[in-house]
């Protein structure tokens, strides 16, 4: 028996009336965490699971399989994290080994955490961006299917599924974007940046690379849940525009002219597809035009104190 933040951990047998997992090799995670109070939790190191979510055809959902716990229900694809994996990675790796989600098919939107101290749940919400059909990959799947998220409620749920499934629902119409004004904020660092501007833009790039990998904090988006996983977006002008290609999940785009009209106009549209769009900027000038334009403005510092 192991300690595990509060709680205790052991590998249980089944419950009476439970069937027994098929054999195979077993992970470390793969185990039970008993609560204080006696409840049972598959995971010691926490669990995830993935709904991908595709703008045609709906949520990707898993018909568990008779023997699995509360089975027979309708859930999404997750299982038990791997010591030291991310509760992102966690959910991606289930996914492809129970419903075959290829690699790189999903890009993450949010994370919403259950965090019970001695045990925890990551639901990670991914955009489909490169359509599939799953299929059965593992024993743990009755059938795959692609649910209409108007109708997810019509289908026998995984108790703990169908607790959290209309705040996730409720979500699914939050699209955070975030802007860059590169100048302005490569303009707040005395770091010789007027020496090579399109050098310092591509440093900046690369931390905004490294931020977008990671995430954003709900709390500072102002937005519910754990964490966020914005589009990106930085407008460079003038002689940044020789700025290197954008890192994985950036855009670069490349003002011709005025770089405050091309955040504007940039902001406008992201708005008018029902993005809720942040733009990092410390000019007053434009925060208050962006913000005539629907979006909310963060200063340079903000961005910068997320870096360090």
């Amino acid at each position: 028996m192991r300690v595990c933040e509060g709680g205790r951990v052991s590998i249980l047998p089944p419950a009476p009336g439970e069937p027994r997992r098929p054999s195979g090799p077993r992970d470390p995670g793969d185990a039970w965490v008993v609560a204080p109070t006696g409840e049972r939790y598959w995971g010691v190191f926490g669990a995830a699971g993935l709904m991908a979510v595709d703008a045609e055809r709906g949520v990707l959902l898993q018909h568990r399989v008779t023997w699995s716990h509360f089975g027979d229900t309708w859930a999404l694809p997750g299982g038990a994290r791997h010591e030291g994996e991310s509760a992102c990675d966690g959910a991606l790796r289930e996914a492809a080994e129970e419903a075959g989600v290829p690699d790189a098919a999903v890009r993450p939107r949010l994370l919403s955490v259950l965090d019970l101290g001695y045990w925890s749940y990551t639901t990670v919400v991914g955009d489909v961006i490169r359509p599939f059909e799953p299929t059965i990959s593992d024993p743990e799947s009755h059938e795959l299917a692609w649910v209409s998220a108007s109708e997810v409620i019509d289908r026998p749920l995984h108790p703990a599924f169908a607790e959290s499934w209309v705040r996730l629902q409720s979500l699914l119409a939050v699209r955070p974007a975030i802007v860059v004004d590169a100048a302005n904020v490569v303009g707040a660092v005395p770091d010789g940046w007027w020496r090579d501007r399109a050098a310092a833009t591509d440093r900046l790039l690369d931390r905004i690379g490294r931020l977008a990998d990671d995430g954003v904090d709900a709390a500072l988006l102002s937005l519910p849940e754990s964490r966020w996983y914005p589009e990106w977006t930085v407008v460079v002008e003038g002689e940044a525009r020789a700025a290197a290609t954008a890192p994985d999940d950036v855009r670069i785009a490349r003002a011709a002219a005025s770089g405050d009209d091309a955040i504007v106009a940039e902001a406008e549209r992201l708005v008018s597809t029902g993005r809720t769009v942040i733009v990092v900027t410390s000019d007053r000038e434009l925060a208050g035009r962006v913000e005539a334009a629907g979006a909310t403005t963060r200063g340079a510092g903000w961005l910068l104190d997320q870096f360090d």
